[in-house]
């Protein structure tokens, strides 16, 4: 069965970091371009990270550059989202994503598969 598998998240104090992980079943990761999102209620889900498996660049959503790392591992087939220097803004739920099209900017524009979301809450 093809499904992406999320870890990671929870409560985090402004400021801290916390690292998301995105396990992949039935599928290999180093064949698809990788994208991230995130979703608060209300509002729609927006791309946080696209990365081409092309060249292996990513880009980033502006307000998260410089504190988001996105990488992946071929020899566990896992991405990883790293977050950074948190602010209660950052508050979401946080999917990964994969598909064989090609990333706009940050965000990945076809999604072929989903992870099931993992909150990340920023809080005092």
């Amino acid at each position: 069965q093809l499904q992406l598998v999320q870890s990671g998240g929870g409560l985090v104090q402004p400021g801290g970091s916390v690292t998301l992980s995105c396990g992949a079943f039935g599928l290999t990761l180093a064949s698809y371009n990788i994208g991230w999102f995130r979703q608060v209620p209300g509002k729609e889900r927006e791309g946080v990270s696209c990365s081409r498996v092309s060249d292996g660049t990513t880009q980033y959503l502006g307000s998260v550059k410089g504190r988001f790392t996105a990488s992946r591992s071929s020899a566990s087939n896992t991405v990883y989202l790293q977050l950074n220097n948190l602010s209660p803004e950052d508050t979401a739920v946080y999917y990964c994503a994969v598909g064989t099209y090609q990333c706009s900017a940050y965000e990945l524009r076809i999604v072929h598969y989903w992870g099931q979301g993992t909150q990340v809450t920023v809080s005092a």
